[in-house]
């Protein structure tokens, strides 16, 4: 049916296209998705549906909630006060949340100096948190903007070593994180 040149570029054909998915696949086997997710995180997703938590945080320091009333924080909230309720809502494709008072609508902020601030409005980036749950399931939360500043009612000193992403000694003040089905968590 074939002659013997015909069969052979056929084969040749296949070998060649073979060749060619071969390639094409090892070429997305070596795609690194970490640039995209650094790429997606940098701006802030408008697109994207938000998702909202209702969270309470619990201040071992002062054995209270944190409260947002207007633009001032306070550590005095009882369980299930009203300023003390926060919606925590995500901003960016990756761990990136912004937290919003639910009575007074005010976003919690980060201001230069380490003191945490009330804002009306939550698009800079001294109200983005990063999320980060922990080893033993609990959650972190740390400024954006800010590297090496924890969430906490006390000033974080910005340091130089806070700066390079070091903790500055001190600098652990302890937070619970009480989330709205009765899960306390601490980091």
């Amino acid at each position: 049916m074939y002659s013997a040149p015909s069969a052979c570029s056929c084969l040749c054909l296949h070998f060649l296209l073979l060749c060619f998915q071969v390639q094409v696949l090892a070429a997305e086997e070596n795609v690194d998705f970490r640039i995209h997710v650094e790429n997606q995180t940098r701006a802030r997703d408008d697109v994207s549906r938000k998702q909202l938590r209702l969270y309470q945080l619990y201040s071992r320091t002062s054995g209270k909630h944190i409260q947002v009333l207007g633009r001032r924080i306070s550590a005095r909230g009882e369980d299930g006060d009203k300023y003390a309720q926060l919606l925590v809502e995500t901003d960016t494709f990756g761990s990136q949340v912004r937290i919003k008072g639910k009575e007074t609508e005010f976003y919690l902020c980060m201001n230069r100096k380490g003191k945490l601030v009330g804002k009306p409005d939550g698009t800079s980036k001294e109200c983005v948190f990063i999320e980060k749950v922990l080893e033993n399931n609990y959650t972190a939360l740390m400024s954006a903007k800010y590297s090496g500043c924890h969430l906490f009612i006390v000033r974080c000193k910005l340091s130089r070593d806070t700066a390079q992403g070091r903790r500055a000694p001190g600098n652990s003040p302890r937070l619970d994180l009480l989330t709205t089905d009765g899960l306390v968590q601490s980091w």
